[in-house]
């Protein structure tokens, strides 16, 4: 029997850009959405059926949210589960499940399970502290990850040697073999409530020297169809094992040998996934909203290879954001550029993306360079 999906409010707790193209999608089924968000200038704010200002880690504003919605998700992990716990026992509907929430915002957690399920990653050791870290030292090189509220390269040491131990973490983190990848790569996987499941095709993945942030993104990946089959086995893997509803981004490293190591996931629309609006025939965005609200999941394929340009904001600037070479990047055939609504930028801030669409990889490639050269976005 035909659901009406209309019927259903759906909450989002963040309302930042993956918000704002979660909506977007949502728009074209007539789903109203509710924002909770601190910023009172957040990108959702314009477009939202309902915005609300407010912590996103405080339970009674999270529990308060809730009650006025059927179904809840996230565009950010740093939410409060406990609340969202509560909202589950009272029968509203939370996707991802707020216990694996709980758990993925914790990278030790993360970690342990994936050995716990016996899902391949790197070798590690949890450590409570410095002084555990600095015990470690034969376990170098490694790289050294805050438990909790490390994101976007932030919370993240590379320890190399002796000397690089001073930048270790004086706080419950993990130490974890730094692997000698060929490439990284990025799946995304997706399952309703109904039990279906569909994974995209993987993603070449290339990450600024500096600023630790996906710079330019590449689908699909230059890689054998064997490795593409394991990484999207991994990948299904991980998102059954979890026993997730809604979309998990998962991040991998393919090493020298041909082994697919899981590096980190993401449960809910992610980076690696922005292409996919104008280059596959369901775009994450859709595909996570299908997924929560139980419909029937889009057909992840792409429609034809794709790049991807992070827009970040210009070092060395901070202010109202100007975008620069907008009018000529325009005038190119299968370039779409998309803003995110906000109107401060920082230096490495995420302000937008474009995609670039041809059917040579090459072409591809040589155009996504020109592009980040062409963008700037300064003050």
């Amino acid at each position: 029997m035909q659901q009406n999906y209309q019927q259903k409010t759906l909450g989002i707790l963040g309302g930042g850009q993956l918000g704002r193209m979660l909506i977007q999608s949502a728009i074209n089924y007539n789903i109203d959405i509710h924002i909770l968000d601190p910023d009172p200038n957040a990108p959702c704010k314009a477009i939202a059926h309902k915005f609300m200002r407010g912590s996103l880690t405080d339970y009674d504003t999270v529990y308060e949210f809730g009650q006025n919605c059927d179904v809840i998700t996230i565009e950010i992990e740093n939410v409060n589960t406990d609340a969202l716990e509560k909202l589950v026992e009272e029968g509203k509907e939370v996707y991802p499940q707020p216990q694996l929430i709980k758990l993925i915002q914790d990278k030790r957690e993360q970690k342990q399970f994936y050995k716990d399920n016996n899902i391949p990653t790197a070798d590690f050791i949890l450590t409570e502290n410095k002084d555990d870290v600095i015990s470690n030292l034969d376990f170098l090189p490694a790289v050294n990850k805050l438990g909790k509220e490390g994101y976007d390269g932030r919370g993240v040491q590379i320890l190399r040697s002796a000397d690089d131990l001073e930048n270790a973490f004086e706080a419950p983190s993990l130490l974890e073999k730094l692997i000698d990848f060929d490439k990284e790569l990025a799946v995304i996987v997706s399952r309703n409530k109904r039990g279906d499941l569909v994974a995209y095709p993987s993603v070449e993945c290339a990450f600024h020297p500096t600023a630790n942030l996906v710079e330019f993104l590449f689908a699909p990946a230059n890689v054998s169809l064997e490795i593409e089959k394991k990484a999207k086995n991994v990948a299904i893997e991980v998102i059954e094992a979890l026993d997730l509803i809604g979309i998990l981004a998962v991040e991998l490293f393919v090493t020298k040998d041909g082994e697919i190591l899981v590096n980190e996931i993401a449960p809910r629309p992610h980076n690696s996934g922005h292409h996919t609006i104008e280059a596959n025939f369901t775009s994450q965005f859709e595909q996570h909203l299908r997924a929560v609200m139980n419909m029937p999941l889009g057909n992840p394929d792409l429609r034809m290879p794709a790049a991807m340009v992070n827009l970040l904001g210009e070092e060395g600037y901070t202010g109202d954001a100007l975008v620069e070479g907008l009018d000529e990047a325009m005038k190119e055939k299968g370039v779409y550029v998309h803003l995110y609504g906000k109107k401060i930028t920082k230096p490495f801030r995420k302000m937008g993306h474009v995609t670039l669409l041809n059917e040579d990889l090459d072409v591809l490639k040589s155009k996504a360079k020109k592009i980040k050269e062409l963008i700037k976005i300064k003050a």
